[in-house]
Order: C-alpha cells, then structure tokens, then sequence
C-alpha cells in the first residue's frame, strides 16, 4: 500500500499542477480524510504536495488549508515544535491573502498549542487575537467560544475577575449553544472554587453533572469530578472526595484525564489516612506515567521517520524534476545551436551562483536571529532575577512586621501579666493585714469580703482571657507546644505562656499566687517532664518554637 500511495504522488503530481482547485481540493480531503484515520506518513505526503502545487500557482486558500492539516498532523503525533512551525506560516497567509474567518481558525489553533505547551501567557495572547477579530465582524458564536477560552486560561494565571467577566459575556453569546455554553459554566464552578466559594462551587458543578453528554462529554465530566472531589476535600466530606475521584477514573477514557484522576485520588486518599490506598493509586500513576512516556517515545519515533520520508519524497521530487529539465535541455541541445547549449551552461551557473548567494545570506540572518534570541533570552533572565530578588526582599520585611507586631502584642500582654501580678500582691497584703486584724475575724461581714478577695485570687476567669489572647498573638504556640509534649497539664502550659513572655520567677509566682521556690520547683517539674536536664534551658526551648 505504501508502495502504491508513493508511485502515485511522485509520478502523477507533476500533472497535477496543470489542472483547476477542484481537482487540488480532492487531493486536500484525502489527507485529511488519511490524518483523521491516523494515516499520518501518507497524510502529510499528500499534504505537503498540495502545499507545494498551491504555493507554485498562489492558491493561498489551498495552501492555508494543507499548512493547517500539515500542523495538526504534527500536534496528534506530539511534535509541537513543527505543528507550532505550520500554524504560524499559516497564519502569516491568512493575515496577508486571506479573510478573518481562517484568521480565527489557526489563531485558535496556535493559542491551543500553547495551552498544551503550558505557555499560558502565549495561549492567552492568541485567543485574545482571536476574539478581537470575532468582536470586530460580531460573530457572537465565536465570540462566546473564544471567551470561554480566555475564561479558562485567565482561571489557570488566577486572574479571577478577570476570568469571571470573559465566561459571563460568553454565557450571553452561548444561549442557543448549550453543548458549548456547559463548558464555560465549569470554568465558572472553577472560577468559584478558586475563590474559596466551597458551596457555590459545589452546586454549580452538582447542576451542571447531569446535563453533561456521556459520550460527547467525557473530558469535561471528569474535569467536573475532579473539582467536585477537590471541594469535597476542602470542605472535609472525605467519604464524598473519594467517590467523585472514584468516578473521574471511571469515566477517564485518554491517558492525560486517567492520570489526572490517579493523581486526583492519591490526595484524597493520603488526606483520608488511607495510606496503602494512596500508596497503590500512585503506583497506578507512575505505571500509566511510564506507558506514556513510552507512548510518545514511540510516536516521536514516528514523527522523526515521517520526517525523514517526506524529506526523501521531497529529494526525488526535485530529483524528477531536474531529470525532466535534463532531458528537455538536451533534447533543446541537439536540436539547437552550439550557442544555445554555452547560454543554457551559463545560465545554470549563474543560478548555482545566485543559490550560493542567496544561501549565505540566509545563514547570515539566521545567524542574527539567533543571537538576538539569546539576547532576549538573557534580558529575561535578568529581569525574572531582578523580580525574584524584589519579592524576597518583600518577604522578609513582611516576616520583620509580623516579627515586630508578635514582639509589640507580647510586651502589652506581658504589661497586662505584670498589672495582674501587682494587683495580686496588692490583694496578698490586703487579706494578710486584715486576717490579723481581731475585729476582722469578728466581723461577719468584713470576714465574707476577705473570703471574696482569696476567692478572686483564685479565679481563672482572667486566665482563660489572657490565654486567648496570647494564642491569638502567638498563634500555634500552644498548639505546637500541647503536640509535642501532650503530657503537659493546662497548670503547666499557663506557666510556660508566662515564662514565653519572659516574666520573671518572682511575677510568675505572684501571678500564680504561690511562693518564688514553689515557682523554682514547678519550673524544674517541667523542665523535667520536657526532657531537659537543666532548668535555665527552659526559655530558650520554648522560644525556639
């Protein structure tokens, strides 16, 4: 069959040339009828025939649309580089002899390539291009369409409000197209998610499942599940983030959504505490990881010989050619005069000349290309330094005010401990002057007061505020500090708040209405209880926290 397709092409497309489109048409619907049956060497052969009659004769429209199906050739078989190549000389004939509808075309193309290459800015340039012109010529189909498209990829950069008002201009414009307007309404369940909006999220995306085709739909269903396991996740429904990601595998049919579900799953399974589960669903993930490298192994395997045929075609269809010229020359040369043969010898010569010529130039501008390629490339570099050197630096003076903030907020904490501890010492000689005093002890009501006064030194109720507001301050100190040492007792945490604060041995026991050696002993108790051997290590272990 091979055999075949190549003796038909390289002997009967010399006459090709000589005949109408239509018949250039033809030709054009069998590669992309070979390209859409995974036929890609005999696609491109084909393609890159009607490229090249089309560009001979200017036909644009026919060498537009054999540089398009020549790009997607490339894209199905992973070769971006070349699909990237053909797009964009596409696109320079649509721009120069073509109308803005092919325009579009392979502007939405090129912007879809980057997308895939991960080039989000790149993506979003083109589609803007792309809706720029729909908006131009009010085609409100393909404005939606290539709304929806910027909606996604400005979800992807976290521009949200700007996401937002793409997917709902193309809500508007998509009223009449459904199958195409359900995919802008994930994009702003995506959109909602990304907001922390859980819920919201939640029933947008609950809606929008049981509109989706099971056939039709099978990427968008699983990008729908997977979000749905993500809320679920964030809003701690466990049970029900492993069940979409149980579904999102189910329905996954490609590689790239099968991965994305094993992925989706090992999260939520690692969150759960399921560890073997995650366990065994990354081994699933590196497994199907490894078949597709393999897979597109194979396929650039596929590319690179598809390249080199077509290059060899490419050789023995010049090769003919000049063979037919040879022939033609030498029949012109035994017919002619002697002087005829010297002119066509010159002529020859002069062309080899101007060939040369013409070449070097070229490596001369490629050359400059390059190296004005490295210079941007440079340039950016130092730029993308310069940034990453400003944002740490605002970093740390971010750390040094929250730093300073925490230092300020405990000084006035430890000033409030300190007034607590000078009431309470105040209270202390309060009650031991009255509880010597013998009219005091006879007196009723004076004897109830001082029982009221021991009773208040007693009362927790300023503890548990200041407490509040010290975690509020030094927040997941404590946390931290119950975590580590679960064994601790809240007399024992209290005592450590204090001494975080550096309080002293004598105001810790005034605030804890003890004696300064009770205070020295609890100290040792704890030091003791944490592990440590001395006592005076005490303040520097917490403060490491």
């Amino acid at each position: 069959m091979r055999f075949f397709s190549n003796y038909f092409i390289l002997f009967f497309c010399p006459l090709l040339s000589s005949q109408n489109t239509a018949q250039l048409d033809s030709l054009l619907r069998k590669g992309i009828e070979a390209r859409i049956e995974m036929q890609y060497p005999l696609s491109l052969e084909i393609l890159t025939n009607v490229r090249t009659v089309a560009e001979e004769n200017q036909w644009y429209k026919q060498q537009f649309l054999a540089l398009n199906n020549i790009g997607t050739n490339y894209y199905a078989m992973l070769d971006y580089g070349e699909a990237l190549d053909n797009y964009l000389e596409a696109y320079t004939i649509a721009l120069k002899h073509l109308d803005n509808n092919e325009e579009m075309i392979v502007l939405n193309n090129i912007a879809i390539l980057y997308s895939k290459e991960g080039d989000l800015l790149k993506a979003q340039e083109y589609f803007l291009k792309a809706y720029v012109q729909a908006k131009e010529h009010n085609e409100s189909i393909k404005i939606g369409i290539y709304a929806v498209n910027l909606g996604i990829v400005a979800n992807q950069l976290n521009r949200l409000d700007e996401a937002t008002n793409y997917l709902k201009e193309a809500n508007e414009m998509l009223q009449h197209k459904p199958s195409i307007a359900i995919i802008g309404d994930i994009a702003l369940a995506e959109n909602k998610y990304k907001r922390g909006e859980f819920l919201v999220a939640q029933s947008l995306a609950q809606q929008i499942l049981p509109k989706l085709d099971p056939i039709a739909n099978i990427e968008e269903r699983v990008l729908l599940l997977i979000l749905l396991s993500n809320i679920a996740k964030d809003i701690d429904e466990g049970e029900n983030s492993i069940l979409y990601a149980q579904q999102a595998l189910h329905a996954a049919e490609n590689y790239e959504n099968k991965i994305m579900a094993y992925e989706q799953l090992a999260t939520v399974y690692e969150k759960s505490k399921l560890y073997s589960k995650a366990l065994r669903a990354k081994d699933s993930l590196i497994s199907l990881n490894a078949s597709v490298n393999n897979m597109k192994n194979g396929k650039l395997f596929e590319t690179n010989r598809v390249k080199f045929e077509i290059a060899d075609y490419q050789r023995e269809l010049k090769l003919n050619k000049e063979l037919n010229q040879r022939e033609t020359t030498t029949l012109y040369g035994l017919l002619g005069a002697a002087i005829l043969v010297i002119f066509l010898i010159a002529w020859a010569l002069r062309n080899m000349y101007l060939k040369n010529k013409q070449r070097k130039i070229l490596n001369k501008r490629s050359k400059e290309i390059i190296n004005l390629e490295l210079q941007k490339k440079e340039s950016d570099n130092l730029l993308l330094e310069k940034q990453l050197v400003a944002k740490e630096t605002m970093a740390l003076l971010e750390q040094e005010r929250l730093r300073n903030e925490i230092e300020n907020r405990n000084r006035k904490l430890a000033t409030k401990a300190l007034q607590i501890s000078s009431r309470n010492e105040l209270l202390k000689e309060v009650i031991n002057s009255l509880s010597g005093q013998t009219e005091v002890t006879k007196n009723a009501l004076l004897s109830k007061k001082v029982k009221e006064l021991k009773m208040l030194l007693k009362g927790d109720a300023e503890w548990e505020s200041f407490l509040t507001h010290f975690e509020e301050v030094n927040h997941g100190f404590l946390s931290t500090l119950k975590k580590n040492h679960p064994e601790l007792t809240v007399n024992d945490i209290r005592y450590l708040s204090n001494l975080y604060m550096d309080l002293s041995s004598k105001e810790i026991a005034s605030l804890f209405n003890i004696t300064v050696e009770a205070s020295r002993k609890r100290k040792e108790r704890i030091s003791s209880k944490i592990g440590l051997k001395d006592s005076q290590q005490l303040y520097s272990y917490i403060s490491s926290i």
